[in-house]
């Protein structure tokens, strides 16, 4: 955070930039002479003329005339607040048109102040100075928030690969398998339609989908024999625990998260566990969580196994559909597999 302030102090104590948008000659002279002397003044003649030096260099603060030939001011404001990288820029309108509409119509599209024509000096120096010195608090304080957030997505990245590893405690591949599931997961949310929030927030919860792992004993997590049926009903169990820990977490992150580890071992047929859900009963995210899970196992090699190609993991996917996999989920995956054996690509470079 210390380096971010810093960076604004520096940029404070620059000799900020004045961009003049104006047709008249006169008003641009007059502007020149008023502000020259405490700033970097640049000219535009036209709207035109202004997004093009805007594009090759920002000004700190724009003093834009509204009534112009070919594009008028309030067109030019519209464009730099649509473009992130011109939004922050304050426009400061100059007009000798004082009616109310004008007025409203300026700040709907974006304008911090209005410069009533005939110009005068203190005046323009005194707005110009009152815009820039509010626009750099703005951009202190967007770059203290910028680190925060990134601090806390930090914190909760690694919360939520701590408690992914707290299922699968005793696999070495464990962060890998997680995160690169995940990433199946939200290309196939992606594939079918989910906004991109969506995509983002189910991405962090799936791998936290065997938390309940936790409350199962070692001695059947990691047992070299095939479970007894009473090893079974215990080892069953696990996604109820997931999600009694899971639902705790009030966001709409730990809340998704909790949804998926109640319901990911559930089939389409109805065959699955805890609660024997069959078809569109079992919600999508836990369904889009289950076929990512099952194609990365298959897909990685394990002291056990050996991996599966990508084309004996699909097989196998498409064999299962409307038993294991919703059907119409298994389409989307196999017709995205360019993007997964990309997936698979990234992450066996990254190992």
């Amino acid at each position: 955070m210390i380096d971010s302030v810093v960076e604004v102090e520096k940029l404070v104590y620059q000799r900020k930039s004045v961009l003049i948008v104006d047709d008249m000659p006169e008003n641009i002279d007059l502007l020149k002479d008023i502000l020259s002397e405490h700033y970097q003044v640049q000219i535009a003649k036209s709207g035109r003329v202004a997004l093009d030096i805007i594009d090759r260099r920002l000004p700190d603060i724009i003093l834009l005339d509204i009534m112009m030939p070919d594009m008028n001011g309030f067109e030019v404001c519209k464009r730099l607040k649509a473009n992130p990288i011109t939004e922050d820029i304050p426009v400061v309108f100059l007009t000798a048109v004082t009616e109310a509409k004008h007025e409203q119509e300026g700040f709907n599209v974006g304008c911090v102040d209005f410069i009533t024509k005939p110009i005068t000096p203190l005046t323009t120096l005194a707005r110009v100075s009152t815009h820039l010195k509010l626009a750099e608090n703005n951009q202190r304080n967007k770059l203290i928030i910028e680190r925060r957030t990134k601090e806390l997505d930090e914190a909760l990245q690694s919360t939520i690969g701590m408690l992914g590893e707290v299922g699968q405690f005793n696999d070495s591949d464990t962060g890998v398998h997680m995160w690169r599931m995940a990433d199946y997961s939200a290309a196939l949310a992606r594939a079918i339609g989910w906004d991109d929030k969506q995509v983002k927030l189910l991405k962090l919860a799936a791998p936290m989908h065997d938390t309940g792992k936790v409350g199962i004993p070692h001695s059947i997590l990691k047992s070299p024999n095939k479970l007894t049926d009473a090893e079974w009903e215990v080892m069953r169990q696990h996604p109820a625990i997931g999600h009694q820990i899971l639902e705790k977490g009030g966001s709409p992150l730990f809340q998704l998260a909790a949804e998926i580890a109640l319901a990911h071992h559930e089939k389409w047929d109805g065959s699955g566990y805890p609660s024997g859900l069959s078809g569109k009963e079992i919600p999508e995210s836990a369904r889009i969580v289950a076929l990512a899970d099952v194609f990365d196992a298959l897909t990685m090699e394990r002291a056990y196994k050996k991996s599966w190609t990508i084309k004996e993991a699909f097989g196998h996917i498409k064999q299962d559909a409307n038993k294991h996999f919703d059907p119409d989920l298994v389409d989307s995956f196999l017709s995205i597999e360019d993007e997964v054996r990309d997936i698979k690509a990234k992450w066996s470079a990254a190992i």
